[in-house]
């Protein structure tokens, strides 16, 4: 089913991102996996190629593109590549950037952005605690006032399974700055790598997506100057909650784009696999099998691609973009699934791109909200 959301100018864009996976990530796949990491050249390169200033303001070195679609193609491409680089890029220029360029104060957006377009400075955005996962309104870092008078605020606390948290060289934090206001207490500040009392755990060893840095981040009396405060004071969680639809639509779009990508190469290998003295495609089962992934990721696509446009015009719900995620990473779970059987044994083999991929979906269930959660918000909106 031909797609109808984007037009010539963003399939140039398309060929642009494709040809930097080509060049500059492709080469480095086995490198990244090693090293649990980007590495900086690397985001250096996509940023030298605009990739980090989408929705960054031109006086702040970005681009200054308002169409969102531009950013769907940007992570359709990356998550054909691998959901490792699709996550850490997304996380830095869709997710956290655009808290600084909304809530940031003209001072804070001089100071930070131009770098954060240039792939000079990494972002990583602290939510998830080790004791609340989704339940982002329960958050236990604190943030209080130093009694000398200063203006300064006393950061305490800690995040977990934080993307980009070992190499960032900035962070938005989430810290409760009035206990008795419950999640209308709840603050951001910006932290600097620098900042004393502010250290970063190894990176986590996880099942999938190891060319992803993800690490703990820890808060011992961090002192920070007024102007770290990002937004008013009080309005975090109200802040996280808009822009919670854009991140994600964002894994969406991802994860129907890395769905897609591992369903062709497969639909490609049954054709040239045989068994039996025939392409194991061929058998009837197969052949159904492979109707029904094909059908099943085009029809979710259709309802992303719908969500893409209706979040372009300021019209995405919460509740539609919690649909698309929960619904495309379930999507893509099952696909993925299907992939690995009808590679057989070779599946299971890591050198296979199919069992990274299979590896690195798992989590798409889990973060961002998970799918319980998504469709807690759903039930809700049915007044259930």
């Amino acid at each position: 089913m031909p797609r109808n959301i984007y037009d010539e100018d963003h399939e140039a864009f398309r060929a642009s991102v494709k040809e930097f996976v080509e060049r500059t990530l492709v080469p480095r796949t086995e490198e990244m996996i090693e090293q649990h990491s980007i590495p900086r050249e690397v985001w250096l390169e996509a940023g030298k190629q605009g990739f980090f200033g989408l929705g960054i303001p031109e006086e702040f070195g970005g681009a200054g593109i308002e169409d969102y679609r531009f950013n769907a193609v940007l992570a359709e491409e990356l998550a054909a590549f691998n959901a490792a680089t699709a996550s850490c890029f997304g996380i830095h220029s869709d997710i956290t950037a655009p808290y600084l360029v909304t809530l940031g104060t003209q001072e804070q957006k001089e100071r930070w952005l131009p770098a954060v377009a240039a792939g000079e400075k990494i972002m990583s955005i602290g939510m998830t605690e080790p004791s609340g996962g989704s339940d982002l309104a329960a958050l236990k870092s604190t943030a209080v006032k130093a009694d000398d008078g200063s203006g300064d605020w006393i950061l305490n606390g800690s995040k977990t399974f934080i993307t980009n948290g070992y190499q960032c060289d900035l962070a938005v934090v989430a810290a409760r700055t009035d206990p008795s206001k419950g999640a209308k207490g709840i603050s951001l500040f910006v932290l600097e790598k620098e900042d004393e009392g502010f250290t970063k755990g190894k990176p986590l060893d996880k099942v999938g997506q190891p060319e992803s840095d993800t690490s703990e981040l820890f808060f011992d009396n961090v002192r920070l100057p007024a102007d770290r405060l990002l937004g008013p004071e009080g309005m975090g969680f109200i802040a996280m909650m808009q822009k919670l639809p854009q991140e994600r639509l964002g894994n969406a779009v991802a994860n129907v784009a890395g769905a897609a990508q591992i369903l062709s190469e497969t639909i490609e290998y049954t054709k040239e696999r045989k068994a039996f003295g025939q392409p194991v495609g061929t058998f009837q089962h197969n052949k159904f099998k492979m109707a029904e992934l094909v059908t099943k990721v085009e029809v979710t696509q259709a309802y992303v691609d719908d969500c893409v446009v209706a979040h372009g015009e300021g019209k995405l719900t919460a509740v539609d973009a919690a649909k698309a995620k929960w619904w495309a990473a379930e999507v893509q779970c099952a696909v993925l699934d299907e992939c690995v059987q009808l590679h057989g044994g070779y599946g299971f083999m890591n050198e296979y791109r199919v069992a990274r991929a299979w590896k690195d979906a798992r989590v798409h269930k889990i973060w961002a909200g998970t799918n319980e959660i998504m469709k807690e918000l759903i039930g809700r909106d049915l007044g259930l």
